[in-house]
C-alpha cells in the first residue's frame, strides 16, 4: 500500500502517514457516496442538522488536541491553531439553522399561478481543500454541502492529510455510513476525483489549480464553486491614523506567515506619509517573533514546505534586484522560516507586485495621490479582498467603492458582518461561500408551478 507521509514544516520530521487512495478506487468511493445520498437527503434539513450539530461538542472538547495537530502538521502558532479548531464548534447550531432557512421552500404567487421554489441537493459533492487552514477550510465546504443534503467526498491537501482526516473523523461520528468519505493523495487523486461522476466540485486553493478544475468540469458541465487566490491591496489615505494602519498591515501581512488568501500583499501610500508609514511597519515587523508554533512567544511560523519558502525568497530577491528597498527582514531565518519582510519602493512591474506571494512579505508602493492608488490597486487579475484606512469614514468608504475586490474593509479587515458572503471577484472567485445565497450554491434550484386553487 502506498502511503502519504506528512512532515512537520518546522523541523522537517515525519509526524504520520495516511494511505493514498488509488485512482482506480476513486469512482467506487463516489458510487458509495451516491448510494448513500437519497437516504441522507430524505432526513430533511432538520434531521441532518441535528446529526451535524452534535459535532460542536466534539470539536470543542478536542480543540486542544486538534490545535496541536495543526501546529505539528502546518506550523501555525498553537494559540491560533486551537482557535481554528474550536472555531469549527463556534455557532455551529446557528449556522445550521441559517442554512436550513436559506434552502427552505419558497412560495411565489401571482393572480393565476402558485409556484414553489425548491432548493434540492445536487447529489455528490467533491470538496478539495487547502493546507493553510486545514480544519476551517474543510469546514467551510463540507458542512454546507452536507447540511443541504449532498453527500461529500473530501480530498484534503496532501500537505495536511492528518488534519483533513481528523476533521472528517470528528464530523462523521454519528453520521450514516458513506455520507462523508475521504480520499488522500496529490495531483492524480485530485484529477481523478474531478473527472469522476460527481455533481458539484467545491474547491479552495490557487488560481492555477482552479483554472484546471474549471476546464476539467466543462466536459460534463459539472457545477463548481471556486474560492481562489488573491493579491490584496491596502490603501492608506493621507489622513489615516498611521499607527493603526501599520499595525493592521503587519498583522494582516504576517499572520499565518502570510499564508492566507486575504493577506495584505500590496500597500499603496501617498508620498507625504510614506517614510513615516514604512518606519512604523518595519518596527512592527521587527517585533514579530519567528519560531516553532509550540513556542509561546511565536507570532510567525514556517512556510508549509521548502518549495514555498524558495518561491517567496526568489520574489524578494528579484524585487530587490529591480530596485525595491528592504526596510525589514528580506531573508530566510532557518529551515522553512522567513523573517517578516517589508519592502518599499515596489513598482507594478515587479513580479512580487503581480504574482501571489503567500508569504510574510509586505510590499509598499508610493503613489502621488488617491486616484493613482485606486488605479494601481485595481491593476490585477485578482479581486478577493481589499482594505482602505482613512480618518474620514465617508471619504474612505467612497474610495472603497472604487475598488474591484469582492470584499472591502474600511479601517478593518475585509470580512463582512455575520450573514454576508465571502466572495471573490475577477479571477479570485467563481461562486462564493457563506450567507443565504452562498448556501444555496450547494443546491439545485427547481420551480414547480400549478394553477391557483382559488381561481
Amino acid at each position: 500500500m502506498t502511503t502519504l507521509v506528512s512532515y512537520n514544516p518546522s523541523s522537517g520530521e515525519p509526524i504520520g502517514d495516511v494511505p493514498v487512495t488509488a485512482a482506480s478506487e476513486v469512482p467506487t468511493v463516489v458510487q458509495r457516496a451516491r448510494a448513500a445520498q437519497p437516504a441522507w437527503a430524505a432526513l430533511g434539513a432538520e434531521g441532518r442538522g441535528r446529526l451535524l450539530a452534535a459535532a460542536a461538542a466534539r470539536f470543542e472538547e478536542r480543540g486542544e488536541e486538534l490545535g496541536k495537530l495543526i501546529t505539528r502538521e502546518m506550523g501555525k502558532p498553537l494559540k491560533e491553531a486551537v482557535r481554528e479548531a474550536r472555531g469549527c464548534a463556534a455557532g455551529l447550531a446557528e449556522h445550521l439553522q441559517e442554512i436550513a432557512a436559506a434552502v427552505a421552500t419558497q412560495v411565489v404567487e401571482d393572480k393565476r399561478i402558485r409556484s414553489e421554489v425548491h432548493h434540492d441537493p445536487h447529489g455528490v459533492c467533491a470538496a478539495i481543500t487547502p493546507w493553510n487552514f486545514p480544519l476551517m477550510m474543510p469546514h467551510w465546504l463540507v458542512l454546507p454541502a452536507l447540511a443541504t443534503g449532498n453527500t461529500v467526498v473530501l480530498k484534503p491537501s496532501e500537505e495536511t492529510p492528518l488534519c483533513g482526516q481528523a476533521y472528517a473523523d470528528v464530523l462523521a461520528e454519528g453520521l450514516p455510513e458513506d455520507v462523508l468519505q475521504v480520499v488522500h493523495g496529490a495531483d492524480e487523486t485530485g484529477r481523478t476525483l474531478v473527472a469522476a461522476e460527481v455533481d458539484l466540485i467545491a474547491f479552495t486553493g490557487s488560481r492555477e489549480t482552479g483554472k484546471k478544475i474549471l476546464a476539467a468540469a466543462a466536459d460534463r458541465l459539472t457545477r463548481v464553486i471556486l474560492e481562489l487566490g488573491g493579491k490584496d491591496p491596502l490603501l492608506v489615505l493621507e489622513d489615516a491614523h498611521l499607527e493603526a494602519a501599520a499595525r493592521f498591515a503587519a498583522t494582516n501581512s504576517f499572520r499565518n506567515a502570510g499564508q492566507v488568501c486575504v493577506s495584505t500583499e500590496r500597500i499603496f501610500v501617498p508620498e507625504r506619509i510614506a517614510a513615516r508609514f514604512v518606519d512604523l511597519l518595519a518596527q512592527a515587523a521587527g517585533e514579530m517573533t519567528v519560531g516553532d508554533g509550540f513556542e509561546s512567544d511565536t507570532r510567525v511560523g514556517p512556510m508549509i514546505n521548502g518549495r514555498q519558502r524558495d518561491h517567496v525568497l526568489r520574489q524578494i530577491d528579484a524585487a530587490v534586484a529591480a530596485g525595491a528597498v528592504v526596510a525589514a527582514g528580506g531573508k530566510g531565518h532557518h529551515g522553512n522560516f522567513i523573517v517578516p519582510t517589508v519592502l518599499s519602493g515596489v513598482t507594478g512591474q515587479m513580479a512580487i507586485a503581480r504574482e501571489e506571494t503567500f508569504g510574510p512579505v509586505a510590499c509598499v508602493t508610493i503613489v502621488p495621490d488617491e486616484e493613482a492608488a485606486v488605479q494601481q490597486a485595481n491593476d490585477t487579475p485578482f479581486g478577493l479582498g481589499a482594505v482602505v484606512f482613512g480618518a474620514d469614514d465617508e471619504r474612505a468608504y467612497a474610495v472603497a467603492r472604487k475598488l474591484t475586490a469582492g470584499m472591502v474593509g474600511v479601517n478593518r479587515p475585509c470580512g463582512g458582518a455575520e450573514g454576508t458572503p465571502w466572495v471573490g471577484a475577477r479571477q479570485s472567485g467563481y461562486g462564493f461561500h457563506r450567507s443565504p445565497d452562498g448556501h444555496r450554491q450547494f443546491t439545485q434550484t427547481r420551480v414547480v408551478s400549478r394553477p391557483r386553487s382559488d381561481r
